[in-house]
C-alpha cells in the first residue's frame, strides 16, 4: 500500500512538472554577416584571394559549378520526366535492383548570393589557412568562433525581440554549430551576451552538419514539453572558415563546399504551454513530433572531419539518388502513427505543407520528384537556397521565417496552413541520416510578428 502511495505522490509530481500543451515555435530570428558575395562573381572572389587564378583549369571548372548544377542520378518514373532537363539514361545497378537511373542538370545553382565573415582582409592575415600541409585549426576556431557567436547573438535578439518579453525569461539555451569547439563554449558566450539568467540550462550541439537545426529543435521541443513554463531559446550558426581553403586539383571534391555553403545564424523561442498563459506570445507551428532514421550503408555519403587543417567536408555525388530512394519511406514512417494523411483532402503528399532544408538545388529536386510535390511546394526553400545559399543547420530556420513571411503577407489574410494544417519540416545530415519533424500550423497570423 504504501509503495502505490509513493508511486501516485511521484506520477503527480512528473505530471507537475509536465507542460499542459505541445511544442510550438513562438518566434524566429536570421542574421547573416555584412560580406555579401553574388554567386556570379564568387569564383574571381575566391582564386583572387587564394591568389589562385594561375589554375586556369579548376578555375573555369568552379565557374561551370557555380552556374551548373553539378550532374546526379536519381530515380525518375516516365511521367515526371522533364524533356528539359534529361541528358541521358541507363539501366544501372542501383541498391537492392536494377532501376532505370536518370541524370539531370539545371539551368542554374539554385543561388544568387552568398554571406561570408571572412573577407579578403582575413584571408591575407592569416596564410596558414590556406594550405592543407599548416597546421591552422587553432586560428580557424578562434576566427569562427568570434563569427559564429555574434551571428547568433544577432539572430537571437531579433527572436526575442518579436517573442517579445525580456531575455531573463528564456530557461534553456541550446546551441548548435559546426564551427567551433571547446569548453566554456559558445553557449555561455552567448548567454552572457544575451543578458541571459546565470540560471538558465544551457546545452551545445556541435559538428551534426545540415541537420544541426533539427537536432537542436527536437532538444528543445523535448525540453519544452518536459518543463512546465520552459521557454527554450534554440540558435544555430555556421561560419564557412573551417573548411576554407585554396583550391587543389587533387581535391576538386572541395570546390562544390566552396561554391554551397555559406555563413548565417538562425534562432527561434519555444515553448509548451497554453499560450493565452503568457500575454503576447502566439505560436507560429506547433511541433508534433520528431524522428531520425540513419540510412544502412550510406555511412560514406556524407561526412564531416576534424584535423590540424581545419574540416573536410565529404559528400558523394549519390546523394540526391539516395534520398530520392528513400524520403518517402522515412516521412511515411514518421507520420504513420499520427493519422494525418486522412487530412490531407485526397491530395497525398501536396496536401500538406513543407520546409525542407535546401541542401542544394538538386536536393530539393529529389524531393519533388520521389514525393510527387507540385511546383511551389518547396518555393520557401529555393528562395533561401537562392537568397543565402546553404548555412548548414542555420539554413532549416530561414525556411520557417521563409514561410512565416509568406502566410503573413498573402493578401494580408492568409490563414497559417491554407495549403493543409499539417507540414514537414525534413532535412538530411552525416550517417547519411534523414531528420523529420511533423508540424501543425497554430492558425491566423499575428501581424506582430
Amino acid at each position: 500500500m504504501a509503495a502505490t502511495s509513493q508511486t501516485a505522490v511521484l506520477n503527480d509530481l512528473r505530471q507537475a512538472q509536465r507542460s499542459s500543451g505541445p511544442a510550438a515555435v513562438l518566434a524566429i530570428g536570421t542574421a547573416v554577416p555584412a560580406n555579401c558575395v553574388p554567386q556570379d562573381q564568387f569564383t574571381d572572389w575566391y582564386f583572387r584571394i587564394t591568389k589562385s587564378d594561375h589554375l586556369t583549369e579548376l578555375k573555369a571548372k568552379m565557374k561551370r559549378m557555380c552556374i551548373h548544377i553539378p550532374l546526379f542520378s536519381v530515380e525518375l518514373t516516365i511521367k515526371k520526366f522533364l524533356p528539359n532537363k534529361i541528358l541521358f539514361c541507363f539501366l544501372g545497378s542501383c541498391y537492392e535492383h536494377r532501376k532505370i537511373i536518370v541524370f539531370l542538370a539545371g539551368d542554374k545553382s539554385g543561388i544568387k548570393k552568398r554571406y561570408f565573415h571572412h573577407t579578403e582582409e582575413t584571408i591575407s592575415s592569416h596564410p596558414e589557412l590556406l594550405d592543407r600541409a599548416e597546421p591552422s585549426l587553432a586560428a580557424r576556431l578562434r576566427i569562427s568562433g568570434d563569427a559564429v557567436v555574434h551571428l547568433a547573438a544577432a539572430a537571437a535578439e531579433r527572436a526575442i525581440a518579436k517573442w517579445g518579453r525580456p531575455a531573463g525569461g528564456i530557461t534553456h539555451l541550446v546551441v548548435a554549430t559546426n564551427s567551433v569547439a571547446g569548453e566554456p563554449g559558445v553557449d555561455l558566450r552567448l548567454a552572457s551576451l544575451l543578458g541571459l539568467r546565470p540560471t538558465v540550462r544551457r546545452t551545445l550541439l556541435c559538428l551534426h552538419g545540415c541537420n544541426a537545426g533539427f537536432a537542436a529543435i527536437a532538444v528543445a521541443k523535448d525540453l519544452a514539453e518536459n518543463t512546465r513554463g520552459a521557454r527554450v531559446l534554440v540558435a544555430c550558426a555556421h561560419a564557412v572558415l573551417l573548411p576554407f581553403r585554396s583550391p587543389d586539383g587533387a581535391h576538386t571534391e572541395a570546390l562544390v563546399s566552396m561554391a554551397l555553403f555559406a555563413d548565417g545564424a538562425g534562432a527561434a523561442i519555444v515553448g509548451a504551454d497554453d499560450p493565452t498563459t503568457h500575454a503576447g506570445e502566439r505560436p507560429f507551428v506547433h511541433l508534433v513530433s520528431s524522428s531520425q532514421e540513419a540510412l544502412p550503408g550510406t555511412e560514406h555519403a556524407v561526412a564531416i572531419g576534424l584535423g590540424e587543417a581545419g574540416v573536410d567536408y565529404r559528400m558523394a555525388v549519390e546523394v540526391p539518388a539516395i534520398v530520392g530512394s528513400a524520403i518517402e519511406r522515412c516521412v511515411a514512417r514518421s507520420v504513420a502513427a499520427l493519422g494525418i494523411m486522412a487530412n490531407a483532402r485526397g491530395a497525398g503528399w501536396n496536401g500538406l505543407f513543407w520546409a525542407v532544408n535546401p541542401g542544394s538545388h538538386v536536393l530539393l529536386d529529389s524531393y519533388e520528384v520521389a514525393l510527387g510535390l507540385e511546383a511551389g511546394k518547396l518555393a520557401a526553400s529555393r528562395r533561401v537556397l537562392s537568397e543565402y545559399g546553404n548555412m548548414m543547420g542555420a539554413t532549416i530556420f530561414f525556411v520557417l521565417d521563409e514561410m512565416r513571411r509568406r502566410w503573413r503577407c498573402h493578401d494580408g489574410e492568409k490563414e497559417a496552413g491554407e495549403e493543409g494544417q499539417w507540414g514537414i519540416m525534413s532535412g538530411l545530415g552525416p550517417g547519411l541520416t534523414i531528420e523529420t519533424i511533423v508540424l501543425y500550423a497554430a492558425g491566423r497570423w499575428n501581424e506582430h510578428y
